[in-house]
């Protein structure tokens, strides 16, 4: 798997595109920081939706029971092969961590799939 980055100008595009072939897979939501450790704040819920608001500078995932609101992101990472998306990684503006899991990988059309995203190496994934 690589581990890319999303350029901010693409967010909003990106996660119109891959919630229009999400189709409810169950994700889980982990959140990661030094003041509370690693937490699941959901586990296996259907996935309804990935949005970025620029006016708010909001992340929204939109999960079954859950709409979980992720603050001035300051870097989207995503985890994939060349066709599947595996995980996304979501820093936001105080470095807390918050990571989307697949529990099957998201098929993503070949065309624009990694429109504005910049893959790194093994070496050179996000802190």
């Amino acid at each position: 798997m690589t581990m890319t980055k999303l350029e901010k100008s693409t967010w909003q595009a990106y996660f119109d595109n891959v919630s229009k072939i999400l189709g409810g897979k169950e994700a889980e939501v982990e959140i990661s920081s030094l003041n509370i450790g690693n937490q699941i704040e959901a586990e296996w819920l259907p996935l309804m939706g990935l949005v970025y608001d620029p006016k708010s500078d909001v992340v929204e995932v939109l999960m079954e029971g859950l709409d979980h609101l992720i603050h001035k992101p300051s870097e989207i990472y995503i985890d994939h092969d060349a066709v599947r998306l595996v995980s996304l990684e979501v820093i936001d503006g105080d470095g807390v961590r918050q990571i989307i899991r697949l529990r099957d990988p998201l098929m993503l059309p070949y065309s624009g799939a990694m429109g504005g995203a910049q893959a790194s190496g093994a070496g050179n994934a996000p802190p």
